[in-house]
């Protein structure tokens, strides 16, 4: 099980180029991948999404670059040699008008805005995409083991929480047998207060407790409940991504304990069923964060 919350970051340094790429991921129902690339590399866009897809099925994913392009053939020099031609005449035309010394040398053409640029010659784009791929997988490599290792500590935690449940569960089993026998004898010390020295209609007083034991009958909530714990608990070991799989089945822990609750007429059945409510509340706040 891994968390949908991590980071990661490699570096390539190949072929006089060094790419660096961090990636950072937050709880996120679906995969979402967001992209901040340098032009540079604007074109190898595909490529990182689909090497993340391979990887990932959940979550806000944020990845960053930095590209750096150290080979002879990485930079050129262009001279405007007309914008020097400008400066120069400019320079010639000042000196012989006020009469000074033209010191204007070639330190000051390179200092003039525009008249010496810098470009990038064009990228070899299979070489970009191959970096770039490399350094991708790297990052998601070193992301998925931080994953992997908070997933482990929200599976653990998970199932705490999940035998909590079941171990109140086990306390209702045991309750609700005894809820009906109490009920009848309630029932019968209220009419023996009420009819004092009337006989009671023992017929009439078995349909009344029956009709009770069938409204607050939660055998079936309690064998259903039992199969979803022994569900989620079984999904915590899988290697295979499992958030939706959980939410889902902790959906259907919630409406049978509700079921429960909504049955319930006795203090102590009703306490325990607080008590799993609040403890799935915590398993569903955990499954936020779970691929």
């Amino acid at each position: 099980m891994n968390s949908m919350t991590g980071y990661g970051k490699f570096i390539v340094a190949e072929s006089d180029r060094q790419i660096t790429v961090e990636i950072k991921s937050v709880n996120n129902r679906y995969l979402d991948i967001n992209c901040r690339i340098p032009k540079a590399l604007s074109a190898v866009e595909d490529v990182v999404k689909r090497t993340i897809k391979k990887h990932l099925r959940r979550g806000s994913v944020d990845v960053f670059f930095n590209y750096e392009n150290n080979s002879p053939q990485g930079k050129r020099i262009i001279v405007d040699e007309a914008l020097a031609d400008a400066y120069r005449g400019a320079s010639l035309k000042l000196a012989a008008k006020y009469g000074i010394e033209n010191d204007f040398g070639v330190t000051d053409f390179m200092r003039v805005p525009d008249v010496i640029k810098i470009d990038s010659e064009s990228e070899d784009e299979q070489l970009l995409k191959a970096l770039v791929e490399k350094c991708t997988e790297g990052a998601v490599t070193e992301l998925n083991r931080m994953r992997a290792t908070e997933g482990k500590t929200i599976a653990e935690d998970l199932k705490r929480l999940a035998a909590n449940i079941d171990g109140a569960l086990a306390k209702v089993e045991q309750r609700a047998p005894k809820v009906v026998e109490e009920y009848s004898q309630k029932l019968r010390a209220k009419i023996t207060e009420l009819l004092a020295g009337v006989e009671i209609d023992e017929a009439r007083l078995l349909n009344e407790t029956a009709f009770f034991a069938d409204k607050a009958d939660i055998n079936e909530e309690i064998s259903r409940l039992h199969s979803h714990i022994a569900q989620f608990v079984s999904a915590l070991s899988s290697s295979e991504p499992q958030g939706r799989n959980l939410d889902f089945v902790s959906q259907e822990m919630g409406r049978e304990i509700n079921t429960m609750g909504s049955k319930s007429n006795d203090t102590e059945l009703t306490n325990l069923v607080v008590y799993m409510k609040n403890e799935l509340e915590k398993i569903k706040e955990q499954i936020r964060n779970v691929e």
